[in-house]
């Protein structure tokens, strides 16, 4: 099965040290990290090395279906590295019995100065499984990384 990557880059209008916050709170994980469209809920974060986590994503649109159940994609995964406010690894996998879904990915997110202030994030999502179309993880990401630029940048 081919696995695939995406890669997106956003400008925030924020300090550094606030996005990583934002990237390693549970309570500002379920308010950005979730494309338009889908509500999320956080059962379990331990934003440390080697902690885990668990999130489920709910489409709004009953027409869509999920990939764990009927309208939710629920994954799980674990942090492999933060370096604090320049970078958080983790690892996750959908919890799916559909083999096209299944495979651990890889999201490694940095965080540098942006030329004239700010931050810039780069997020590359690596290992997506063949079942997920990289344009429509690219979209989902960009829907997120929007919202994390505005609930950091409001303070």
């Amino acid at each position: 099965m081919d696995v695939s990557s995406t890669r997106i880059s956003q400008h925030i209008n924020a300090p550094r040290a606030a996005v990583y916050r934002a990237l390693i709170d549970p309570h500002a994980v379920q308010a950005w990290k979730v494309p338009t469209g889908m509500t999320s809920e956080v059962y379990a974060f331990d934003a440390r090395e080697g902690g885990a986590f668990r999130i489920s994503l709910t489409y709004d649109d009953t027409d869509s279906a999920g990939k764990t159940s009927e309208h939710t994609d629920t994954y799980h995964g674990r942090f492999v590295s933060l370096v604090p406010d320049e970078q958080v690894i983790e690892t996750s996998e959908f919890d799916t019995d559909d083999p096209a879904m299944r495979g651990e990915m890889t999201i490694t997110i940095t965080l540098t100065d942006a030329d004239g202030g700010g931050t810039t994030l780069v997020a590359v999502h690596d290992g997506l499984p063949p079942g997920v179309a990289p344009a429509d993880n690219e979209l989902g990401w960009r829907m997120s990384l929007s919202k994390l630029a505005a609930l950091v940048e409001a303070g």
